[in-house]
């Protein structure tokens, strides 16, 4: 079993009517032996395992061997732009996903995948001009701050 130390939040960087099988295909284009996430969340809310806990996904470079990837479909406009667009369904699905992960992994941190860039001026955060991405368009780490595991019953 892989020691787990951070659950990422994607988002694909693609309009919300795209498919998981658009998605594979893209992945596959790239020539990736693994998917970008382990998990995806549709606008209609359901969740999508593309890939067990156990292997390693490509979802963030040279961050992967200790983690996990949840994305959303969606985070950019009709013009391509950045844009938290996450549905209601995705929302909630996408909190139900993580406190799962959360509960299988004790200890992990939730953090968005734009925050594994460079901090260029050292201040200890990688500030919005540091950004190497702009996904997942919205902070992950604050929103899922209070995220507790599922109860235990």
């Amino acid at each position: 079993m892989r020691t787990i130390k951070n659950i990422f939040v994607h988002c694909t960087a693609t309009p919300q009517h795209t498919t998981i099988e658009q998605l594979q295909a893209a992945f596959r284009r790239r020539g990736w032996s693994a998917p970008g996430y382990h998990y995806v969340i549709c606008p209609t809310g359901r969740i999508v395992k593309l890939l067990d806990d156990i292997f390693i996904a490509n979802g963030v470079a040279g961050h992967n061997e200790h983690a996990v990837h949840v994305a959303y479909i969606g985070g950019i406009d009709s013009q391509g732009r950045a844009v938290d667009n996450r549905t209601c369904a995705q929302r909630s699905a996408l909190q139900t996903q993580l406190r799962v992960l959360l509960t299988r992994y004790p200890g992990a941190h939730i953090l968005g995948h734009r925050y594994i860039s460079p901090d260029r001026n050292r201040n200890g955060r990688v500030d919005a001009w540091e950004r190497i991405k702009a996904c997942n368009c919205f902070d992950a780490a604050t929103e899922y701050a209070g995220l507790r595991p599922v109860r235990q019953e």
